[in-house]
């Protein structure tokens, strides 16, 4: 399978690279880095990234920005950088890739703890995983062509606990190479409309 993957050069991007690279044709995408860059909070990026790409077979995104701010402090703007990238940068990627897709293609994209566990200065972040988790499920009863649709929604990394420790005190981290497995299981599966949660 020809598979974008998003965010390749990150903590999960690089684990499902090292995961599906044996198998696959991995074509890796980021915002600076890899075989291509896009920005995905703005369509006419994400238009242009497939343009250049081609036709593909599984598209993986493992990024997408939210703010972290104690509630008491969130304003508007503060809420509008996870709506605008990791939420609708991600529905976006639907929306226009599906237009160069393969007939029987997936997508994957990335959700998160937050808002089934949530921890303080989380609520942007909170209302953006489960929106997408949302759309995922929705979304997915009405892909034409055999089009997949699923998110994974991991917990806290043990690569990052050095950082975010404080924060996820009493929750049990997995390792990167855990959370590529499932990412692994919505490509090479058959599911659709699924959220895949680890830990």
């Amino acid at each position: 399978m020809k598979i974008l993957l998003i965010g390749a050069n990150g903590t999960i991007g690089s684990a499902i690279d090292r995961e599906l690279s044996p198998r696959h044709e991995i074509v890796r995408i980021g915002r600076k880095s890899g075989d291509f860059h896009v920005d995905i909070s703005d369509s006419t990026s994400i238009r242009k990234l497939f343009e250049r790409t081609g036709p593909f077979d599984a598209l993986i995104c493992a990024a997408g920005n939210v703010n972290f701010v104690p509630l008491a402090d969130m304003s508007e703007t503060d809420f509008a950088l996870g709506l605008q990238d990791k939420l609708m940068g991600q529905v976006n990627l639907l929306l226009i890739g599906r237009e160069f897709a393969n007939d029987g293609a997936s997508f994957t994209f990335t959700s998160g703890v937050l808002n089934r566990e949530p921890i303080r200065t989380a609520s942007s972040a909170a209302m953006v995983n489960a929106a997408l988790d949302g759309f995922v499920k929705a979304a997915a009863i009405e892909l034409p062509r055999g089009l997949r649709v699923n998110s994974v929604s991991p917990t806290v990394l043990e690569e990052a606990m050095a950082k975010y420790a404080p924060y996820f005190r009493g929750f049990k981290p997995v390792s990167a190479a855990d959370v590529a497995l499932a990412y692994a299981r919505s490509v090479e599966g058959l599911q659709t409309g699924q959220t895949y949660q680890v830990g």
